[in-house]
């Protein structure tokens, strides 16, 4: 038997992945093989640099980077050092991607640096900030159990035509797993738009930003 394999060049990619967590890289262990697996689409080798967000003293370390990824999270720690890369990655065009905690911190960065709203934060973080642009989704407000009382489980989000979400997914409509408490504060929606900030995903009622 003959057994003909089609090989295709491989390109080498380097993901830096900016968290805290970084001594445990377990902690990402889905999002590791995500990427691997991403890479194997693209016939990339995806290789992945840790970087310590509580360590980040200068964010120019990462200027070199083919893309920034900041994960998933809770608390405070570190997160100072996610907003620096976020701007970094801004204000020099590297791509990057927030997943969950990683989508907050952009958002509070660009609303500091680019909307003009000074100490904007997560109510998480600092609860007397005067800019909560992040905050407790209204459900949560009354939750003092914290046990299994997170948003769960799958929503659907519908994405707006001509973004890079939408250009991703390839369709308007699509599901994906929700596991959080705070939320993009809709009472900055408006404001952050005007300044150039791209929504491009809601829930179908348009209330919630996905």
């Amino acid at each position: 038997d003959v057994v003909e394999r089609v090989t295709h060049p491989q390109r080498e990619v380097t993901i830096t992945m900016v968290g805290k967590y970084v001594d445990l890289t377990e902690s990402y262990k889905s999002l590791n093989e995500a990427l691997h697996h991403a890479g194997i689409a693209h016939h990339a080798k995806v290789r992945i640099e840790y970087v310590d967000s509580e360590k980040l003293a200068d964010a120019r370390v990462l200027a070199n980077a083919a893309g920034i990824l900041v994960p998933h999270g809770f608390g405070a720690r570190g997160v100072e050092g996610k907003i620096a890369a976020v701007r970094l990655a801004r204000e020099r065009g590297i791509p990057y991607f927030g997943i969950c905690y990683g989508m907050q911190m952009a958002v509070i960065e660009f609303a500091r640096h680019v909307a003009g709203l000074d100490g904007a934060n997560s109510f998480e973080v600092d609860e007397k900030t005067d800019h909560p642009v992040i905050d407790l989704l209204p459900e949560q407000r009354a939750v003092r159990e914290k046990g299994a009382t997170m948003r769960l489980g799958a929503y659907p989000c519908v994405l707006q035509p001509g973004t890079k979400a939408f250009a991703a997914y390839g369709k308007a409509e699509i599901s994906e797993r929700h596991r959080h408490r705070y939320e993009f504060n809709p009472d900055y929606r408006d404001r952050l738009s005007r300044a150039g900030l791209v929504l491009s995903g809601t829930s179908p009622d348009g209330r919630l930003v996905e």
